[in-house]
This record gives C-alpha cells, sequence and structure tokens, in this order.
C-alpha cells in the first residue's frame, strides 16, 4: 500500500483492501507463510516414505515389533505436532507484523518479519491457546456461543503482537474493540471457510479420493497418494491461511479507527507504534 490511508472501512472495503494487499504483496505473503509449513511438509513426508507400520502377525517377535513401531509412531506424532504449532505460530505472527508495516505505510521483508516473532512465540502460544478454550467451551453450549465468541475474539492476535499484551489481556482487548462488530467478523470468517474449502477441493480432495481407491486396488500406491496429499494440504494452506490474518489484522486497525481515532493519533505522533489502551471486560465465563 503506497500510502497511509487510514479511515473508517465498510465490510467490503475490508474485503478489498484485504485481496489487493495480498496481491500487490504476494510473494511476502506467500514467503511468510510457506517457509514454515516446509518444515512441517518435510516432516509428514518423511513419516511417508520412512515410517512404516508392520502387518499384525500371530508371530511374537512380530507383534513385539509392531508395537514398537506403533510407539515410534506416537513419538513422531507428538514431534510433527510440536513442528506444526511452531511453525504456524511464526507464521501467524510474521503476516500480522507485515500487514501491520504495511499498511502503515511502511515497508518489509519475509526474513523481518519472521524476526520480530524472536520472543514473542510462547505469548502467542498463550493467546492461541485461551483463544481455543473459550471458542472451545462456547461451542459445547450448542455451538451459537462458540461462534459468537470466536467473532469476539477475532482480533486477540493482532492485539497481543502490535499492543505486546498478555493472553487474557489480548482477549480483553478483543472482547472490547470488537462490540458490535459481530456481524462483520462473522463474514470475514465465512469467506474465509469458503475459501478454504475451494483450496483444499482443489489441492487436497483430489489426492485424498485416490488414496481411497488405492488401499483395495493398488496398495503399492497408497504411499504416493499420501504423500501428494500432504504437498496438496500445504500448497492448500500456504496460499488461504494469509487471507484470514491480513484480514483480522485490517479489521483490528480499522476498529481503533473507529473507536479510539486511531488515524489521528498517528498523524500527531507519525513515528509511534501502536498504544495499548485500557483493556474491556470478558464475560464471566471467560474469568
Amino acid at each position: 500500500m503506497a500510502a497511509l490511508d487510514l479511515r473508517p472501512l465498510s465490510l467490503g472495503e475490508i474485503l478489498d483492501r484485504t485481496f489487493s494487499l495480498y496481491r500487490s504483496n504476494f510473494l511476502l505473503f506467500l514467503g511468510i507463510a510457506a517457509i514454515p509449513q516446509l518444515a512441517v511438509l518435510a516432516f509428514h513426508l518423511a513419516q511417508v516414505f520412512l515410517i512404516g507400520i508392520p502387518v499384525a502377525s500371530r508371530d511374537p517377535s512380530r507383534t513385539a515389533l509392531s508395537a514398537g513401531w506403533g510407539s515410534l509412531a506416537l513419538l513422531a506424532g507428538l514431534l510433527g505436532g510440536a513442528i506444526y504449532i511452531a511453525t504456524y505460530l511464526f507464521a501467524q505472527g510474521g503476516t500480522v507484523y507485515a500487514v501491520s508495516e504495511l499498511y502503515l505505510g511502511r515497508t518489509t521483508t519475509i526474513g523481518e518479519s519472521l524476526r520480530r516473532m524472536r520472543g514473542h512465540a510462547l505469548n502467542l502460544f498463550g493467546v492461541t491457546l485461551l483463544n481455543g478454550l473459550a471458542v472451545g467451551v462456547g461451542f459445547l453450549l450448542l455451538v451459537i456461543p462458540g461462534i459468537w465468541l470466536a467473532c469476539r475474539l477475532i482480533t486477540c492476535v493482532p492485539a497481543a503482537l502490535l499492543e505486546d499484551l498478555g493472553a487474557r489481556d489480548s482477549l480483553e482487548r478483543s472482547y472490547r474493540l470488537t462490540e458490535d462488530s459481530v456481524g462483520r467478523a462473522f463474514v470475514i470468517y465465512l469467506v474465509y471457510v469458503v475459501m478454504a474449502i475451494v483450496a483444499a477441493s482443489i489441492f487436497m480432495y483430489p489426492a485424498d479420493f485416490m488414496l481411497m481407491l488405492s488401499v483395495r486396488t493398488h496398495p503399492e500406491s497408497v504411499r504416493m497418494w499420501l504423500a501428494l496429499a500432504q504437498v496438496g494440504n500445504t500448497i492448500g494452506e500456504t496460499l488461504i491461511t494469509p487471507i484470514l490474518l491480513i484480514a483480522t489484522a485490517i479489521f483490528y486497525f480499522d476498529l481503533r479507527v473507529r473507536k479510539e481515532a486511531f488515524d489521528l493519533q498517528l498523524m500527531m505522533n507519525p513515528g509511534a507504534a501502536t498504544s495499548v489502551s485500557a483493556p474491556g471486560t470478558l464475560p464471566s465465563m471467560l474469568s
């Protein structure tokens, strides 16, 4: 974005700016999302081609071997989960930092955006975990409360990163900012879900379909189709995930402009970073 243009935006303008920013900085956002995802893909491909589970047998030695491979697979799964969480946090934070720089009229690079996550990953993990628990409890209460909470907490990640807030404070901050904006947040999520389904239909589902067919008809090709499904999933996530993060960050700035005159604050002090406002209060169910 060549010039600083902070003003209240309609929902259509938020989405338009999201796709314009993504399109004009495609390689930047693709790189931020792809570099961490490549680590996950490498691990998954190693699982596919290097870890095999022997077929069950009545031979005690083979049974013991199968149990050993099962333990190895469990450890590999835990390691894979840790790698995924770490890479997801860096991609998430790097994208938000990149949007902040570009949206405020500055420039950045893939390396600079990812490096800014140093020292913030643990806090962002806490934010993501607490957000997930809150929304999960909401979904247990007949789904609708979960959707509502997800919309109210949509800006907790930008708040945590750009205002240097802790987990609880960032959720409270988002809850306050998104008051009377649940509908717009819901549409942002809806657009992302639709695009994610389309991406999965193009990049992942065909390989999944061939995988199911090959299990009985061509067992020797199972690994190939499983690997292709992993590659397709990585491509889809790399292309689509930045869209939600960009929209969330722009939505965050729009809420601050509307409720806190952030545009005027920035005009009076252009060199200042985003400032922390007094957080709101979460409902009792999040206490």
